[in-house]
């Protein structure tokens, strides 16, 4: 019982310490800025390679081996999409695509939009956790995506949506907005792009069938945009 007393009582006392050093830290880092009069959220850098992340929802994507069919934008949601359909050689695809279009433009709410503007029924979500491998010019990086069954009266499909941007990805706008303010320590801007990857399944399909091919399918889409942002 005293023991317990005890730990209780010194439990604020750790936490003030704890939330001192991060204090520390984040001054520590803040200083020199503050100083120099080049404070993140009073200057915030611009995005670098802006004007090419636009272009993408007018030229889409060129991937090795695939093959695009047909390329067209649709408005949904209010804001411009482009949807790209592709033979892969083995799968038929469909690629929405939203690229950011100015500086202070955040991800919002553009799956709610999507799910809206198809009219889709759904079930079976889960998530899906990607590894790309190092490379010469990048680590390996790990991105999240939602994965689910979604269908029509005429069609069913696997679907894969997610943010992308060059260090990473997660289909919660938060994970983007946290990991661009480290980025703007670091005066840089991480630009993202909205995907949404419908793969056609037969009719009320099981996709976990359907992993696989969606698991490679959206880790090619992500290395083509990674590519995308630092080219």
């Amino acid at each position: 019982m005293k023991l317990t007393t005890q730990m209780r009582s010194r439990s604020p006392i750790s936490r003030l310490i704890v939330l001192a050093f991060l204090l520390l830290l984040v001054a520590g880092a803040a200083v020199p800025n503050y100083l120099s009069g080049k404070m993140s959220w009073a200057n915030p850098p611009q995005v670098a390679n802006l004007n090419r992340i636009r272009n993408l929802r007018v030229v889409g994507l060129e991937l090795p081996n695939w093959k695009t069919q047909e390329r067209h934008p649709e408005v949904i949601g209010g804001h411009k999409w482009l949807v790209q359909e592709f033979d892969t050689g083995n799968q038929q695809v469909i690629v929405q695509l939203r690229s950011q279009q100015s500086h202070k433009e955040q991800p919002e709410v553009e799956w709610m939009d999507i799910n809206g503007f198809e009219q889709w029924q759904r079930d079976s979500a889960r998530q899906l956790n990607l590894t790309i491998a190092a490379s010469e010019n990048r680590p390996t990086t790990k991105v999240t995506a939602n994965y689910f069954r979604a269908w029509t009266q005429r069609k069913t499909f696997a679907v894969v949506q997610w943010y992308a941007w060059s260090e990473g990805g997660s289909p919660e706008p938060s994970h983007w907005f946290w990991a661009d303010q480290i980025a703007q320590w670091q005066r840089r801007r991480l630009p993202w792009i909205a995907i949404s990857l419908k793969i056609p399944i037969e009719p009320l399909g099981d996709i976990e069938k359907a992993r696989p091919i969606a698991e490679h399918l959206a880790q090619k889409l992500q290395v083509a945009l990674m590519t995308e942002f630092t080219n």
